[in-house]
């Protein structure tokens, strides 16, 4: 489970900042399975999530596929100095044991980088890296294979990196959520995978009715899913996908369902996945693949328990204000669920969470108070200059 997400110096992110999935109310969990942000267009929300893919990327790529020549991949804050460093660092809980992982890289080297565990709440150094070299702590075992191995580290490589290509007990737990625990959606309007839910039915075909009454919630006609196997050119076996429609169960193919029903179906097995292993999925501009009802279903998905046993967490961006209200009577989204980025205007996007602001009565509405400008993160459109570049462009005039 991700506790909190902290970066500096990354695209759009000029000073550190630090989202925090730990709950600021509740008393019956640890770490909160849902994290909402919200921001106007071009504000940084992107690149919140885009700092994490990256950290991801440092963590599986860096010693197997950056060259070394080539530096540090990193896109700093586009007016800051040469020289600062980006930093990156989270807080992971793993099979009840917290970790926490850093590093700090310029365009051509890895400037520092840390791992600390926490077993009975008590600080334990498993390895620390800076100008001075690469360091272990004293309880930490096989140290003298560690250190040949540290020899072999290249200034633009992550130790961690290195260690899991050499299968290091030490970093297993954190490798393992980088690379199998964290989950991306990112690519907005990029063509559904129908191979990837067909393959999924296929290893999962326990999961057909779960995926049904799922698939219901955007479509309430559907009633069964179907796979056609189809022999190809070369003998093999490619399977289609159908969906049964009504009591009469009229059956189209995949590709004449609506593009919500689409998206829903391609996103479910990555989420059922996700819920079932634990882990995290992280999804951006979410309400550009989903209606308002599918996003609020999934969110139910995470916050319910029995469905979530496995305290997986879902982050997502989203401009979805309605999701901040109740959807059809049910609560999707609590205070302590949602973050706000803003742009100032120095071009540096700051986080905050919506419990930085004092409710003002219960039960307040907090889509109308979002929408009024009350947190901040919502676009500046004035309808007299909306008209007025209309009549500008119109009238010809510069």
């Amino acid at each position: 489970m991700l506790r909190s997400f902290r970066l500096g110096n990354h695209r759009s992110f000029r000073d550190e900042q630090e989202l925090l999935l730990m709950p600021a109310y509740s008393k019956d969990r640890e770490v909160l399975p849902v994290a909402a942000i919200y921001g106007a267009n071009a504000s940084g929300k992107s690149n919140l999530l885009d700092g994490l893919d990256f950290m991801r990327r440092a963590v599986r790529d860096s010693f197997a596929a950056w060259r070394p020549e080539a530096g540090v991949p990193r896109r700093a804050f586009a007016f800051a100095d040469e020289e600062r460093p980006s930093v990156f660092v989270v807080e992971l809980v793993l099979d009840d044991v917290r970790y926490t992982y850093g590093f700090e890289v310029d365009d051509r080297n890895v400037r520092e980088e840390w791992l600390y565990s926490y077993p009975a709440s008590r600080k334990r150094v498993l390895f620390e890296r800076d100008g001075n070299g690469l360091r272990f702590g004293s309880t930490v075992e096989d140290r003298p294979r560690l250190e040949v191995l540290g020899s072999l580290l290249r200034p633009n490589a992550l130790f961690l990196s290195l260690a899991a290509q050499s299968s290091s007990a030490l970093v297993q737990p954190v490798w393992g959520w980088f690379t199998e625990g964290l989950r991306f959606r990112v690519e907005v309007n990029a063509p559904v995978n129908e191979d990837a839910i067909t393959d999924f039915l296929i290893a999962n075909r326990a999961d057909h009715r779960r995926i049904v009454d799922l698939v219901r919630v955007a479509d309430l006609g559907i009633s069964s899913l179907h796979l056609l196997e189809v022999a190809r050119h070369d003998g093999s076996i490619r399977h289609d996908l159908f969906l049964a429609h009504g009591s009469a169960e009229v059956v189209l193919p995949f590709s004449d369902e609506s593009a919500g029903t689409r998206s829903w179906l391609e996103l479910l097995p990555t989420a059922l996945t996700v819920l079932r292993t634990g882990g995290t999925l992280v999804i951006d501009e979410i309400d550009a693949s989903l209606h308002p009802r599918l996003t609020a279903a999934l969110v139910g998905l995470f916050r319910d328990p029995e469905a979530n046993s496995r305290e997986a967490q879902l982050l997502f961006t989203t401009h979805d204000a309605s999701l901040l209200s109740p959807v059809l009577g049910d609560e999707v989204l609590t205070r302590e669920d949602v973050w706000f980025v803003n742009k100032g205007d120095d071009g540096a996007s700051e986080l905050y969470a919506l419990t930085d602001f004092k409710p003002r009565r219960e039960g307040e509405n907090l889509e109308r108070r979002y929408l009024g400008g009350s947190y901040g993160a919502v676009p500046d459109v004035q309808a007299e200059a909306l008209v007025s570049a209309v009549l500008r462009g119109v009238d010809g005039q510069a």
